[in-house]
């Protein structure tokens, strides 16, 4: 007779009640020809996934199957009463789009739930992804599943291009990572697929954003599971959060960390391998499901805020002020056009204007558009990247404006903004997609020890990039102003413009009196001056 184990009992802290049982379990459904069994030909391939649905339903485990739970989650056991909620950190092809799809089918067919639902109403089982495309991805699974079985093809009362509407008020629906699309259900279950590369417009965190919106909706259900899985990415977000706090301890929430090939042996070992030869750290995120610690969050948000001019959204030209500029051409498909205005003063630069046209649009209008905000602030000379070759400086110079290659990469300029940041020597607006963008950012190093700054798979800067340039572009002007030379004064006048005689500190940007000592380095040779030592 093969050992179970026998979980200890509940802690009172974490019990909660349990709607009536079905009348079989998910690994019995897997194994019912009248149900999934054709769809799992190589039972031994799915091992570790019955092991993980075994633990999330509260299901006995043997000893074989523990080591297996105590390998990938770190803790001595399960809670014999299952969970309710569970991030899975799985490396790539390791299966957790089907399985995610199983437990929609099984939860959507098997349970009832009609007794926990107002006349009228119906429950949601919501599949979430970075965009539809992803999350039609686990829909179709769910379509095969029903529609390919027999007894559950009835159930079906309307598909439709993003849902499946089942006779027993129950519906499986694909949203968007949106925490304002996801309000307002009643739901049996929220299945996250990618989370770890969530990005979003509408907020800086959008997974812990979501995640928060999603909770109240399965908290009217008892039972209601909010299933988390993703490949890991950066040491940050809802899923790396969600590791540190709850792999390897007592709590309510699992934590299942597992290799590609643990979860799905089918996978080939070369192709692995070959992953590993070409890029260690990138493969042992994708397939060994470790978080990378090559990839860190380029500035913190409180950084940003602290240099955020509150309320400030636009400041007006002014004849006191000599400005600088800084674009990101785009051409009007994918990513957005960007204009960014800054002078420089004293203590600190100061962003003064951010223009962005989102896609679709005309590149054309754009640079006319863009022109004349130019030369609103008296600028006849702007800095751009190389986008699309003679392109931008050809249309810009219809218009009056000169159009010079900035000599920094994007990367460079970001760098180089960090001290300023960092110092609080810039102004920022207060624009929401600014501080999301360059909290956003991320800071890269490459196997050659080189690091690289850049926007996160699936998310933009262009915003960012605009601003930091043009803060670049007014900051060196400003150095190249350090030295000045007309009559002398003590003070400095409110406009800003240097008395002539006065040098400013390269380091603080403050007058250097004439009168202050000044010392001379000189080389001296060291055998010299061990001659002369006594």
């Amino acid at each position: 007779m093969i050992p179970r184990y026998k979980p200890k009992p509940q802690s009172p802290k974490f019990k909660r009640h349990r709607p009536t049982e079905p009348n079989i379990s998910i690994l019995d459904a897997m194994d019912d020809p009248r149900l999934f069994r054709h769809h799992f030909r190589d039972v031994r391939t799915w091992s570790a996934w019955r092991v993980f649905l075994a633990a999330l339903f509260g299901l006995p485990l043997d000893a074989d199957q523990l080591g297996v739970f105590q390998e990938c989650t770190g803790r001595d056991g399960p809670d014999p009463n299952g969970y309710r909620e569970a991030d899975l950190v799985i490396g790539r092809r390791g299966g957790k789009s089907f399985v995610l799809a199983l437990i929609a089918v099984f939860l959507a067919t098997i349970r009832t739930w009609t007794q926990y639902l107002a006349p009228g109403e119906r429950a949601t089982i919501m599949v979430i992804a970075a965009d539809r495309k992803q999350a039609r991805t686990i829909l179709r699974y769910c379509k095969g599943l029903l529609s390919e079985t027999p007894m559950l093809k009835p159930l079906i009362g309307g598909e439709r291009a993003e849902a499946i509407d089942l006779k027993n008020r129950v519906t499986i629906e694909v949203h968007t990572a949106s925490f304002r699309s996801t309000r307002g259900y009643t739901m049996i279950a929220a299945l996250c697929d990618e989370a770890a590369f969530w990005r979003s417009d509408e907020s800086a965190n959008p997974d812990v954003e979501i995640l928060n919106a999603l909770r109240p909706g399965l908290a009217s259900i008892p039972d209601g599971l909010l299933l988390v899985a993703s490949s890991p990415y950066a040491r940050k977000g809802a899923l790396w959060t969600a590791y540190r706090k709850h792999y390897g301890t007592e709590s309510p929430v699992l934590v299942w960390q597992a290799a590609t090939r643990t979860m799905n042996p089918s996978i080939a070992q070369a192709i692995i391998d070959e992953a590993y030869e070409a890029d260690p750290a990138s493969a042992a995120a994708e397939y060994g499901a470790q978080f990378r610690g090559d990839v860190e969050t380029y500035v913190n948000l409180e950084v940003v805020q602290a240099c955020i001019s509150l309320g400030v959204f636009e400041r007006p030209p002014s004849t006191k002020f000599n400005y600088r500029a800084f674009t990101d051409p785009s051409g009007g498909s994918s990513d957005s056009f960007t204009l960014g205005i800054a002078h420089d003063e004293l203590d600190a630069v100061v962003l003064d204007c951010l223009r962005e046209v989102r896609p679709p649009f005309s590149p054309e209008s754009v640079v006319a558009e863009f022109s004349q905000t130019l030369k609103s602030y008296g600028i006849s000379r702007v800095i751009g990247d190389r986008y699309a070759g003679e392109w931008p400086r050809e249309q810009f110079r219809k218009h009056g404006i000169s159009y010079e290659l900035s000599a920094r990469t994007k990367s460079d300029l970001y760098r180089d903004a960090l001290p300023l940041l960092n110092s609080r020597r810039v102004q920022l607006l207060d624009d929401a997609k600014l501080t999301r963008q360059l909290i956003g950012l991320e800071r890269r190093t490459a196997r050659g020890g080189r690091d690289s700054i850049d926007h996160a798979p699936g998310a933009h800067d262009d915003v960012a990039n605009a601003a930091a340039g043009a803060l670049l572009a007014a900051y060196g002007a400003s150095k190249a102003r350090i030295r000045m030379f007309a009559m002398h004064s003590g003070t400095v006048p409110p406009n800003g413009r240097l008395p002539p005689t006065v040098e400013l500190d390269p380091a603080t940007c403050r007058p250097i009196e004439p009168a202050a000592a000044r010392i001379r380095w000189v080389k001296v040779d060291a055998s010299i001056q061990r001659a002369k030592a006594p």
